[in-house]
């Protein structure tokens, strides 16, 4: 799958912020104040949803196709489905700094759910699923490293009330508690205006 493997700080500067791209904070600078078109408006939420989780355009348009033939606001399911994804998941519980090191998590076969081994990012977490961390050493000190630097500076509150993260057995268990709430969700990211975006490809 191609990903982007470009100047993240380049995008968070145009885009602002964007915690999944990077945990880096650029010196943003002070815009002219123009005026800009509803095309320009809605591209730059899309553009902040695709930064964000990680997605090529043709993955992000085909969320939008499945919220749309879902039942309910198409805008808070096209948000459901991307926060409900295994490499966001994994970020949200601190076990990774950023989607795309929890992607790479999951490629390389450190993640279990449900006790079985998952290496496609994309996978769709559901309640009641557990997230585990494969029984390998290097697994274990990577995410550990992660998750001390959440303490350390503070961070652990990104962990959202539809997720739990404990120690059993001096392994790092992760549970999806329910479909997440949108409103808890933190990002400003107007979905609708994605939604608008995709109007006429979806």
């Amino acid at each position: 799958m191609s990903r982007y493997c470009g100047p993240r700080l380049k995008i968070i500067r145009r885009l602002k912020t964007l915690p999944g791209l990077s945990k880096k904070k650029p010196n943003f600078r002070i815009e002219p104040n123009r005026k800009k078109s509803q095309y320009r408006v809605r591209l730059k939420e899309k553009q902040r949803a695709r930064f964000h989780y990680g997605l090529t355009e043709r993955q992000l348009l085909q969320y939008v196709r499945i919220a749309k033939r879902s039942k309910g606001s198409t805008g808070e399911i096209l948000l459901q489905l991307l926060e409900m994804r295994l490499d966001n998941i994994i970020f949200r519980l601190g076990m990774a700094l950023t989607i795309p090191e929890a992607r790479q998590l999951v490629n390389h076969r450190h993640i279990l759910v449900n006790n079985r081994m998952v290496d496609i990012p994309s996978y769709r977490c559901k309640p009641q699923d557990m997230i585990s961390i494969r029984d390998q050493q290097r697994s274990k000190n990577r995410i550990q490293k992660n998750i001390d630097f959440y303490q350390r500076d503070k961070m652990s509150g990104k962990v959202l009330n539809h997720l739990n993260l404990s120690i059993q057995k001096s392994q790092y268990i992760g549970l999806v508690n329910q479909i997440i709430d949108i409103k808890q969700i933190g990002l400003k990211i107007n979905e609708l205006l994605v939604v608008e975006y995709y109007s006429r490809r979806a």
